[in-house]
């Protein structure tokens, strides 16, 4: 008779099963009788039962029995809260969000997993649930100010979502004084009863210290801004120049007269372009800094690279993917040294049409470190270049204007949608304060080295797709079924259409916007098609890049600044000598959400910062009568974008004209029920700054010239945030 063979280890979807038969809840050593598990196998055991519980599939009982979530009536998910203090669960497997009211939410924290009992609807018709245990903390840190109130120390934390205080005892405050921005560790979370008790572990100065509002963001959104031994020790170990050695097996382009074009602040330096007529077209060589010959996959700086993703680049301050010594010194093209790079030697049509292209590492020598407007006023006044270098390369840069013109022929031609916006910097005072908000000046200079990345992200996404290597795609879809929906309908409010059925093209989009341009109403057409596009993220399967109109795009030319660029400088290595690259510690549909995750981060860190910045400026505005446009609207009011300022603020529905305001989602307007005024997104209005809450980064406007404030107003918060997202203008 044979011996039973008995299962090595157990699977997830095993023990799931085990439990559905049993039918009952089981002890962990009943199931491993009933799985028949053996010595070896029954340690296992452990480990894939604290997985399961950790994505929410099965939950513990008073008894210690194991039971299965779905059957307790249970959802997994994350946890969303409102500084209002209420929230919502949104669910693992994509169900309806769950609302949570104040008392529930004061269980556990925004941003924790959590299993949640949906226990019926709320009065807005949406489930609604009770937070049955808490799976995975978020936060065992927590950044916010010390305040003081009858002797009880506790922090307000900075994140506004995190809606309780933290206790601090006495004790624990450290030197820390009321007043203080400080980091706290928590000690207990919280309960149903009880606020969550926290210990002071730094503190990082007052509210109003220059620079404070970057060392809030960094611990905010967990930033990682200190580099570990490992990658600081590594760096300090590289060259200072390129090696002979380097030099084997390279294209030698330090004849060709290679110039970087960027921002007066820029201080890494990492595409070089060069350009030629050649028949009727033109040869473009876009030179890009070698990263990946100094960064190998899963070495200490890889490692940082990888768990950062992306530079952060705040007012006055830079977060780098990279340790110095490569982003600013080895790694960057800068002048008169020779430099590794990767190149994307592209050959172009008269029409802007690639024609062929090739990719190859070289060793090239920037002739020049030029910036936008010093270009700018070559091209526009020829005259102007009269010094022997700049009358050296302004054939080579009226070579790159002739080829931006054709390329932005070509950009048309197929349809890509270009969004017109304003952008605006700040300028500092000593103090590193804002001294004035004044129009970012953007030139024909800034749309050329543009167009010449863009052709050589699009020649490295061709490249790999042709050869069947897998990638980190720059993708961006077209607007989901019901974003759509919701399109149309407000256009047809406006008797207007989209032409595409039920999938538009990009084509039909940039068609639509150029038959508005001329309307007065041209603002909010553009606003609300802007906003019924998704957002761009990297993924490994290839749908294309809805807004710019490409079949493929993949971000190649920023390396120093983009990890999803250094991994396609890898593929493209790979590809050359006839190998394979897969990243290591992830699939690439992990990378590719990690790194969009990071882009998503990064935004809304610097999106804090710049808020705060702007609140500081606008504190001795109070009073001031300011022309806006309503950049937002919600049940609960209007954000208005201040003139020439790109400074926010909201309107309450308190602050209207008496009336009770509806909000209409289709129209994005609210709607006076007895007068039928309507505040439409994109409508014009000048306000008065009633208020700037600086702790907050809040300002208040008030209706100018308007017949006083309503009482209040019956209006419900939106269901998640509290103002709906612009995406950037450069998606790419």
């Amino acid at each position: 008779m044979s011996k039973k063979r008995l299962p090595p280890s157990p699977t997830p979807a095993a023990l799931v099963v085990a439990l559905a038969d049993a039918g009952v809840p089981l002890a962990p050593d009943e199931l491993a009788e009933r799985l028949a598990l053996d010595r070896k196998a029954r340690r296992a055991l452990d480990d894939e039962i604290a997985r399961l519980h950790d994505r929410g599939e099965i939950l513990v009982n008073r008894k210690g029995q194991l039971c299965i979530a779905a059957k307790l009536d249970l959802v997994a998910g994350r946890l969303e809260g409102h500084p209002e203090g209420y929230g919502f669960l949104i669910r693992d497997d994509g169900g309806p969000d769950v609302a949570h009211p104040a008392r529930e939410m004061h269980k556990a924290q925004h941003g924790d997993r959590a299993s949640v009992r949906v226990t019926g609807t709320d009065r807005r018709g949406r489930p609604e649930g009770e937070v049955v245990e808490v799976l995975e903390r978020a936060h065992r840190e927590v950044v916010g100010r010390l305040h003081e109130e009858r002797g009880v120390l506790f922090v307000v934390a900075e994140n506004r979502r995190i809606a309780q205080d933290l206790i601090v005892p006495a004790k624990d405050r450290g030197k820390a004084k009321p007043g203080d921005v400080v980091v706290v560790e928590i000690v207990e979370y919280p309960t149903a009863e009880r606020e969550p008790i926290a210990r002071v572990i730094e503190v990082l100065g007052h509210a109003t210290d220059a620079g404070i509002e970057i060392e809030i963001a960094l611990r905010k959104h967990d930033l990682p801004f200190e580099f570990s031994k490992g990658a600081a020790a590594k760096a300090k170990k590289l060259p200072a120049t390129v090696q002979d050695a380097e030099r084997a097996g390279r294209v030698d382009l330090t004849g060709l007269p290679l110039v970087t074009i960027d921002g007066e602040t820029a201080k890494d330096f990492d595409d070089a372009v060069w350009c030629e007529r050649k028949g009727k077209g033109w040869r473009l060589v876009v030179a890009i800094a070698d990263v990946s010959h100094y960064v190998k996959d899963g070495d200490a700086i890889d490692k940082d690279a990888r768990e950062r993703a992306t530079s952060v680049y705040f007012p006055r301050r830079v977060i780098p993917m990279l340790p110095e010594a490569l982003s600013n010194e080895l790694c960057s093209l800068k002048p008169e040294v020779d430099r590794l790079c990767m190149v994307a030697d592209i050959e172009i049509t008269g029409t802007g049409e690639v024609r062929r292209y090739r990719f190859y590492p070289a060793v090239m020598h920037s002739r020049a470190r030029l910036t936008y407007t010093e270009v700018w006023g070559w091209l526009s006044g020829p005259a102007s270049a009269k010094d022997a270098r700049a009358k050296a390369l302004l054939p080579h840069l009226q070579a790159l204007h002739g080829l931006y013109r054709a390329l932005d022929a070509s950009r048309s031609e197929r349809g890509a949608i270009d969004f017109e916006t304003v952008e605006l910097a700040m300028v500092f005072d000593a103090q590193g304060k804002i001294a004035e908000i004044v129009p970012a000046p953007r030139n024909e200079a800034h749309k050329l080295i543009e167009e010449c990345m863009l052709a050589a992200n699009v020649c490295a996404a061709d490249m790999l797709a042709k050869a069947g290597h897998p990638a980190l795609y720059r993708v961006h879809e077209g607007p989901t079924p019901e974003k759509l929906e919701q399109l149309r309908a407000f256009l047809a409010a406006s008797a207007l259409s989209l032409a595409g059925g039920d999938e538009p093209s990009a084509m039909d989009y940039a068609k639509l916007l150029e038959a508005v341009k001329a309307r007065p109403d041209f603002p909010l057409l553009q606003t609300v098609l802007l906003r019924s596009l998704q957002q761009a993220r990297y993924r490994p399967d290839n749908v294309g890049h809805f807004g710019l109109a490409y079949e493929a795009y993949a971000h190649f030319t920023s390396p120093i600044r983009r990890y999803p660029d250094l991994t396609v400088h890898r593929a493209i290595k790979a590809v050359l000598e006839g190998n394979r690259y897969q990243p290591g510690g992830a699939s690439w549909a992990e990378r590719g959400e990690h790194c969009s995750m990071a882009v998503r981060r990064a935004d809304d860190a610097t999106r804090d910062v710049e808020s705060w910045l702007k609140c500081w400026y606008m504190q001795d505005k109070v009073g001031e009568t300011f022309e806006g446009t309503v950049s937002g609207v919600a049940s609960f009011g209007l954000f208005v974008t201040l003139d020439g300022l790109n400074v926010d603020g909201l309107v309450h529905v308190t602050e209207l004209p008496r009336d009770y305001f509806r909000f209409d989602p289709v129209r994005h307007a609210l709607v006076g029920e007895r007068s039928g005024l309507s505040f439409r997104l994109a409508a014009r209005l000048r306000v008065q700054v009633a208020r700037v809450a600086l702790d907050q980064s809040r300002i208040d406007f008030s209706l100018a010239d308007s017949e006083g404030a309503s009482h209040p107003a019956v209006s419900q918060p939106l269901s998640r945030g509290d103002r709906p997202r612009v995406p950037k203008r450069n998606s790419r």
